[in-house]
């Protein structure tokens, strides 16, 4: 075990390394995309979208879509 404190981009950079080698480019650009920062204010851009809808609402929308779907249920 190595208790030395290296610099975090050392850290990270020998990180890559391993999973390139352990899991292969494709999956490893995968796996680290999930750990990306977004953009934008995703509490603003979800008001802008859902507007004042309520939970009561989205549901019956929800259940009047699953009949439109499935005539008869």
């Amino acid at each position: 075990m190595n208790t030395e404190t290296r610099p975090i981009s050392e850290i990270s950079r020998q990180a890559t390394h391993i999973l390139f080698k352990e899991m292969g480019i494709v999956d490893t650009i995968r796996f680290l995309n999930q750990f990306s920062v977004g953009r934008g204010d995703y509490t603003k851009e979800r008001e802008n979208w859902l507007g004042g809808i309520t939970l009561d609402n989205a549901i019956a929308q929800i259940k009047a879509e699953k009949n439109k779907a499935q005539p008869g249920a």
